[in-house]
């Protein structure tokens, strides 16, 4: 199976979801919220995220999760990934509850398509604030893709995580799974970065965004997507965009869609001339309207 028809089958299982001038929706990627070990990478960028999650409540945006939220490859537990990040899973289910939060699968949480790890891990979880379980994401759906369907003007957005564009991390994906699992993960604790992965492997990266690019220049499609960790804005000659992720120690990285136009958005730590430290929202290149597409 190509990478086209893995992204076509994709986007025929999609969920679909309004899009309008009063929309507004935040896209973010690659979380990959671990165990709180070593190879949590989420855990240092976390009070970003936090922040991030609270700045957008409150301004009436719906959360879009593109795939590999939680390391589900690394980590066999997802129990012990909740105990490790109550406060981001609570303000999650914040969200869920306001009818405003979609999720998508990617490579790393692959298992959240099987309707059994849902009913057994996304029910509820333990909240600190009330010392006690709560619902977390009751009877949620994960999808391949979202389509945000714009009637107005018949320009969709597609989205989804974008490991279709590899075969290895698509297809075969229970191999890679295996090599990450028991391979890569113990060399890298030495300094040796996993070849499988496209966010570290640059050949790999280049290969996925270029198949990505052609994807959406050939369908003529506006396309957002994660997995190489690489934050991209499109232009109208080359429609791909790309979300970057949340484990970059520079910050997160997310993509805002508010009256139809695609900001890119870098959630960082900042300080101010008194040396007090601060979380700042910096806005990545230039702001694309879907009109000009």
């Amino acid at each position: 199976m190509s990478c086209n028809t893995r992204l076509l089958k994709t986007f025929e299982e999609a969920l679909r979801l309004p899009l309008t001038r009063n929309s507004r929706y935040v896209i973010f990627s690659d979380c990959h919220r671990g165990t709180g070990s070593a190879g949590d990478n989420f855990l240092k960028n976390e009070f970003l995220f936090l922040a991030a999650l609270k700045y957008y409540f409150p301004r009436n945006f719906t959360y879009i999760e593109l795939g590999d939220g939680d390391e589900l490859w690394e980590n066999r537990s997802f129990e012990a990934i909740k105990a490790m990040h109550p406060e981001s899973f609570r303000l999650l289910s914040d969200y869920f509850r306001a009818n405003r939060f979609y999720s998508v699968y990617g490579n790393h949480d692959i298992v959240k398509k099987r309707e059994r790890f849902v009913n057994k891990y996304t029910q509820d979880f333990y909240c600190h604030h009330s010392m006690c379980c709560k619902p977390l994401f009751p009877d949620i759906r994960y999808y391949p893709g979202i389509i945000l369907e714009d009637r107005e003007e018949k320009k969709d957005i597609y989205l989804t995580h974008g490991h279709q564009a590899d075969l290895l991390n698509s297809t075969l994906w229970p191999l890679s799974r295996f090599l990450v699992r028991y391979v890569w993960k113990p060399l890298e604790n030495l300094g040796i970065p996993d070849p499988t992965s496209a966010a570290k492997n640059n050949t790999r990266k280049k290969n996925s965004e270029e198949r990505l690019t052609a994807w959406a220049r050939e369908n003529r499609h506006l396309l957002i997507t994660g997995h190489t960790h690489h934050p991209m804005i499109g232009t109208v000659e080359s429609p791909y965009f790309n979300t970057g992720s949340c484990v970059s120690p520079a910050g997160i990285t997310c993509i805002e869609i508010e009256n139809r136009c695609l900001t890119l958005i870098k959630w960082e730590l900042g300080t101010r001339n008194d040396q007090t430290a601060y979380v700042r929202r910096e806005v990545l290149g230039q702001r694309i309207c879907i009109d000009e597409y």
